[in-house]
């Protein structure tokens, strides 16, 4: 994948599908393996949405599955406290507090020089993309561009609501809520 552009949609999806069982987590003397199992099936689902959120607030692919892990495992912790049928405004809000957090550690942290980086080794793609026609490539390319400069140039609330409704169909109704001060652990 090129730097700056976003992952293929189903990423996320494919690789808890991929992962199958090993993506439920490990149960503990005092955890329950119900809980566990129903925490499996209610946010595994939104795997790819919040992804697709954390990937757009702190534009890096690494960040971005960090995020999206500590969003999780803080999710599992607190999914006794859970109330309401709406699991994906929930998540949601846990993966702000992250991101939030991750901009006060960038923010403190010493900003390291190009020469300071190691080299990394060139990576295998986790999955298969199907090969498509040079003028598709192209004409996809060019709209990717065209609206991340759009979403770029907005405002951060703006660019947040945004992200939220259209990239991650949160309806409206539900907008006013998830946008106020986070009160998710």
């Amino acid at each position: 994948m090129m730097p700056g552009r976003l992952p293929p949609a189903g990423r996320a999806r494919a690789l808890s599908a991929q992962a199958g069982q090993e993506a439920r987590p490990v149960s503990t003397s005092n955890e329950d393996p119900d809980k566990a199992r129903r925490f499996h099936e209610a946010a595994l689902p939104l795997l790819d949405d919040v992804y697709t959120l954390a990937r757009y607030l702190l534009r890096n692919p690494a960040d971005a599955d960090d995020a999206v892990q500590e969003c999780y495992l803080r999710a599992l912790k607190h999914f006794d406290s859970y109330r309401g049928p709406a699991m994906k405004p929930w998540l949601f809000a846990i993966l702000r507090n992250v991101c939030r957090a991750e901009y006060a550690r960038r923010a403190s942290a010493p900003s390291t020089t190009l020469d300071d980086t190691p080299e990394k080794a060139e990576q295998a793609p986790m999955w298969h993309e199907e090969q498509q026609t040079p003028e598709a490539a192209v004409l996809k390319d060019r709209d990717a561009v065209t609206v991340r400069k759009l979403v770029e140039a907005l405002a951060e609330p703006f660019k947040e609501t945004f992200v939220l409704r259209e990239i991650n169909n949160l309806s409206t109704a539900r907008l006013p809520k998830r946008l106020a001060p986070p009160s998710a652990p």
